[in-house]
Formats: C-alpha cells, structure tokens, sequence
C-alpha cells in the first residue's frame, strides 16, 4: 500500500534553526532517503520551498482564480512530503517517526487511494 506523510513544520521556528542543526537535519533526512530507498519503502521525497512561494488555484466556471500562499490559515505549513510503500498503517507510523524533520512538527499520513481505471 502507498501512503502519502505530509511533514508539518512551523516555518518561523525552522528560520531560527541555528545553520548546524538545519544542515543535521537536512543530512538526516538525506540518510533516511537512502535507507528507505535501500529497503523498497521510498517512493518518493521532496522538501518544498517556503509557503511565501505558493498559490491556490480555483477553476470556477469559465475562470480561473488564483491567489498567493497556501489555502489553509496555519502556522504549521506543508514543508515536504514523503510517499512511501508500506505494508500496513502500522508500518507507515514507524517509517513517519524516523523523519528527521518530525521532531520539529507533525506528520500527516494518508493512504492513497487507488482509483480504478
């Protein structure tokens, strides 16, 4: 089963990471990529660029809305994601704890859902 953990990080408190601690949790996360990778449980990984950089786009009718930033009013953001295989939820849980970055915030872990064709 694939499973998609949205990483939640409030990014204010990830700016004020002192340089050593952003590169150790960056090289963290690079190791557990490797690791996950090596045991058939990455899919994929992706760190994203700060929510200052987003836009949600709305298709109403005949027109298209967009607007800056993201579409939720929060002050944990989507800072990455990571879509994994895993056998179960229970797995899933243990492979989102090791995320580096979770200590920092939260992870939100939605199975995907397979659409039929």
């Amino acid at each position: 089963m694939r499973y998609l953990c949205l990483i939640f990080l409030d990014e204010q408190t990830m700016r004020a990471l002192p340089p050593d601690e952003m590169h150790a949790l960056n090289v963290g996360h690079l190791r557990l990529n490797d690791e996950l990778r090596a045991s058939g449980h990455l899919v994929e990984a992706e760190a994203l660029e700060p929510a200052a950089t987003a836009v949600t786009v709305r298709p109403r009718r005949e027109r298209v809305v967009v607007t800056d930033g993201p579409f939720t009013e929060s002050k944990e953001l989507v800072a990455g994601f990571y879509l994994i295989e895993a056998a179960d939820l229970d797995e899933a849980i243990a492979i989102a704890a090791r995320f580096p970055g979770a200590q920092h915030g939260a992870v939100e872990i939605r199975r995907v859902m397979p659409l039929p064709v």
